[in-house]
């Protein structure tokens, strides 16, 4: 919701309660009463602020019927083949109920609507029990509101980067995993949203996704990230016509491994992560060839030495043993 040309924090509140009752049909239903449970300091001017979006049907919030539902068309997160937020019934009903908590909790209850904005992307971001890190995409005005969350108990210890919650508020920690619930007999269980993976994976594993995610110098979409790691790994099976494509390729393409290496290093200097296979092939020129022969031509590179990776946590090739004592110095951007 940062990415909204929204400035004003009652229009970003309601439309952070909009987009999530939306999540599934790309339409939020919202009453009169829950407009006015937000307590915002303008609600007709956000009502208002919607429209600036393309958001279509919430000038009925402001009639005087109270009670009665209104359906609000978000088209941004209408179905498609490819959901901006892929939730399924139970989540999207879990993540409004946890919105709403958040945004009740006494240290927070009467804030202002910059200060309870604030308090859903510090509780979304925040991992049990540890410090968070400061949202980078986090809107100004919450950063203004951020003094209010300490003042109110919300926060206890805020520097440039950090932040922590205050004890009466730590169970609204997003990134907190979820009990295990077993399944019936019979019934197969739902797979996780990629915010439930993400929350039930260490600390490493964590910051090495968000990295990824996050990577400007990539810009992969998120749902092609979320792919990546939570996809079963299925060992790769190479046949003698792999094996013979690549015997022919390798012979006219010798020093493949060092400079592997060094692209590696260049490469996990300037995003903050490794290469992907993809990524690697590309960036040394390899040309057209395929899936397989890419894997079988990295997996032999691996076993030389010269890169190392943690299979199969995707984005993890580094330089090997091989490559130590500097030989897989950077090399030129041409080829990041």
């Amino acid at each position: 919701m940062s990415g909204l040309p929204l400035k004003e924090a009652d229009v970003q509140l309601l439309a952070v309660v909009v987009a999530i009752r939306a999540a599934r049909s790309g339409i939020g239903n919202i009453t009169g009463q829950d407009l006015r449970s937000l307590r915002l300091a303008d609600a007709r001017a956000a009502v208002a602020g919607l429209s600036t979006l393309g958001w279509q049907g919430q000038d009925r919030l402001l009639g005087d019927d109270t009670v009665t539902p209104v359906g609000i068309g978000v088209p941004d997160l209408a179905q498609g083949p490819e959901p901006r937020l892929p939730f399924g019934k139970v989540m999207r009903s879990r993540v409004s109920g946890w919105a709403a908590r958040t945004m009740s909790a006494k240290p927070v209850k009467k804030t202002s609507s910059a200060a309870r904005l604030a308090a859903l992307h510090l509780a979304a971001h925040w991992p049990a029990d540890d410090y968070g890190t400061l949202p980078a995409n986090l809107p100004e005005v919450c950063r203004d509101a951020l003094p209010e969350l300490v003042a109110k108990g919300f926060i206890t210890e805020l520097d440039q980067t950090r932040y922590l919650l205050g004890d009466s508020v730590r169970h609204l920690a997003g990134m907190r995993p979820l009990p295990f619930v077993p399944p019936r007999a019979g019934q197969e269980p739902e797979p996780p949203t990629w915010e439930e993976w993400k929350g039930g994976v260490s600390v490493a594993l964590r910051r090495h996704v968000e990295a990824v995610e996050g990577c400007s110098e990539c810009a992969l979409p998120t749902v092609r990230v979320a792919e990546a790691f939570m996809r079963k790994a299925v060992p790769a099976q190479f046949d003698e016509k792999v094996r013979a494509a690549y015997t022919t390729w390798a012979a006219g393409r010798p020093g493949q491994g060092p400079e592997a290496a060094e692209f590696a290093a260049a490469f996990r200097a300037a995003h903050g992560h490794g290469p992907s296979v993809k990524q690697l092939c590309a960036g040394l020129g390899w040309g057209k060839m395929s899936r397989d022969l890419r894997i079988f031509a990295v997996r032999r590179i691996i076993a030389d030495g010269w890169l190392t990776n943690t299979d199969p946590v995707p984005w993890t090739l580094r330089p090997g043993r091989a490559a130590q004592g500097g030989a897989a110095a950077p090399v030129s951007a041409r080829r990041r």
